[in-house]
């Protein structure tokens, strides 16, 4: 028998509803309140509920998305080539911190056994980071991670892993101009991520223009500038010095250096920790009409149980927040916090100006296919995640979070570098929704992924971790979904639970956001 035709709609002064079924409806399929479909729909696009002429607003969450091209009666397929974008909301006579979140009661009593760092962080996981200046020496600490893997880390039980943190950086940038400072601290603040156990170990070539000088100056690492006088305050094995003959001259020398890193991290017991020392950073890809309906509100559900358990959440992906930036800056702490909002969506405009891009650069083909049909429908499905509670701070690209609670990272939206930044910034544990699907990962922490339909979940049953499209199917709602991604956080943070990213080994490269030229 076949399904009930299903659709979905956010708000009800919303015109338009995504179809919920699997694998969309036909022309002619009648709906309980008698609409009928004039154009064959997909899932996760939009019919129209009404007759809507041409020049007539679409909206959604109550969100005017688009004005009609020509008249569009009702319960037609209503994509992007009917719709004219509006314009993106000016950065003047914003609400500023006007909103205050209802007052919630503290959530007490939860936590996870982590990994207690000497500067008062706490880790999820337990891994050495090989830290590397430039790009040049990859292949030869990649050789050389191998061999540690295979020779050395069997004999350390308690350490998780070993990591390269590969970039694209180091020389032939413009290392002194303004925007450089971007890069720099991302890859500085990534070296002392509370997942390393603060035993940072530097792999350089030597004539690079991001010395290890540079990249970690005195006092950037308190926990090394806190040991015995004698000891070296930065560990640098430098691949041109004269006392390398030959190739594994320098991998030797890796190995070396690794294992008195190894032998302190594996010291190292879990403690119980309260689940305020959590630092999520949340963040969708491959987005689908389904993210801001499932997937997305779930998140921001759980995020406000965080927030009630003292912990820290980010949300970044700045072009795709753009759009609401009232919402934001109304939500924030204080005037302060309002302005920080802007004054990082302003340098981004700028960013994109000097591109000759705009934001509607943004949504991706996957994203039109799974039926967002243009940047601003995509961020009011992904500003949800931040749920509902006061945004407390503001960080710039590459920087660390100076505090607890919900934070706005700014990042650009690609999924690889917002994942670097989030990295930097200090996170332990990573949330990551998809509706199209994506194996992403990434080695330095756990991943969760959420699947936003049921149909995703069940082809890619050994990739997505939590099913949220059973919310769109009726059989859980958003507050049962968001506790159960608490829940698991809790035993992934703890080490009783691997993310299928990590049973896989799936792990996406860092790539650094580097604005400023390259030479």
């Amino acid at each position: 028998m076949p399904a009930r035709p299903r659709r979905i709609a956010m708000h009800p002064a919303d015109n338009v509803a995504i179809v919920a079924n699997d694998g969309g409806l036909d022309a002619g399929t009648t709906f309980d309140d008698g609409l009928v479909l004039r154009d064959r729909v997909p899932q996760g696009h939009k019919v129209a509920l009404v007759d809507v002429p041409a020049g007539g607003e679409i909206r959604r969450y109550d969100v005017v998305i688009g004005r009609a091209q020509k008249d569009i009666p009702a319960g037609s397929w209503v994509h992007e080539r009917l719709l004219h974008m509006p314009g993106a909301r000016g950065l003047e006579d914003l609400p500023m911190a006007t909103v205050k979140a209802k007052a919630a009661e503290p959530l007490e009593g939860y936590t996870f056994e982590g990994y207690r760092n000497a500067d008062g962080s706490v880790g999820t996981r337990n891994i050495l980071a090989i830290t590397q200046t430039v790009q040049c020496v990859a292949g030869v600490t990649e050789f050389a991670v191998d061999r540690i893997k295979r020779e050395l880390l069997p004999r350390y039980p308690n350490v998780d892993d070993v990591v390269a943190l590969e970039h694209g950086y180091g020389c032939g940038v413009a290392i002194d101009a303004p925007d450089a400072k971007i890069p720099i601290r991302t890859l500085r603040n990534i070296s002392l991520n509370p997942n390393f156990g603060g035993e940072v170990m530097v792999v350089s070539l030597g004539c690079e223009k991001l010395q290890p000088e540079r990249l970690l100056p005195p006092g950037s690492i308190p926990v090394l500038d806190q040991r015995a006088e004698d000891a070296p305050a930065l560990d640098v094995v430098c691949l041109q010095d004269d006392a390398h003959v030959g190739f594994m001259s320098m991998v030797d020398s890796i190995l070396r250096q690794a294992e008195v890193h190894l032998k302190r991290l594996d010291a190292r017991r879990r403690v119980t920790v309260p689940a305020s020392e959590l630092v999520v950073g949340v963040q969708c890809g491959g987005s689908d009409a389904f993210s801001g309906v499932t997937a997305n509100p779930a998140v921001g559900f759980c995020t406000d149980l965080l927030v009630r358990a003292g912990a820290t959440v980010m949300f970044s992906e700045t072009t795709e927040v753009r759009d609401g930036v009232a919402q934001l800056t109304s939500r924030a702490a204080t005037p302060e916090v309002a302005q920080a909002i802007v004054r990082e969506m302003a340098w981004y405009d700028e960013y994109l100006q000097r591109g000759s891009v705009d934001r509607s650069a943004n949504t991706t083909p996957g994203n039109k296919a799974g039926g967002l049909s243009n940047i601003v429908e995509k961020a009011m499905g992904s500003i949800i995640k931040s749920g509902t509670s006061t945004i407390s701070g503001v960080l710039s690209p590459g920087e660390k979070l100076p505090h607890k609670g919900l934070f706005y990272a700014a990042t650009p939206a690609s999924d690889f570098i917002c994942g670097t930044l989030q990295l930097a910034a200090g996170m332990n544990l990573h949330v990551f929704t998809t509706g199209r699907g994506t194996p992403y990962g990434l080695a330095e922490v756990p991943v969760i992924k959420v699947a936003t339909r049921s149909d995703l979940a069940r082809r890619w049953h050994d990739l997505m971790d939590i099913n949220a499209g059973r919310i769109a199917d009726g059989e859980a709602s958003v507050e049962d979904v968001g506790w159960e991604m608490f829940r698991l956080m809790l035993e992934v943070a703890s080490g009783r639970k691997k993310t299928w990213a990590e049973q896989w080994k799936l792990r996406n490269a860092l790539v650094l956001f580097n604005p400023a030229p390259v030479t």
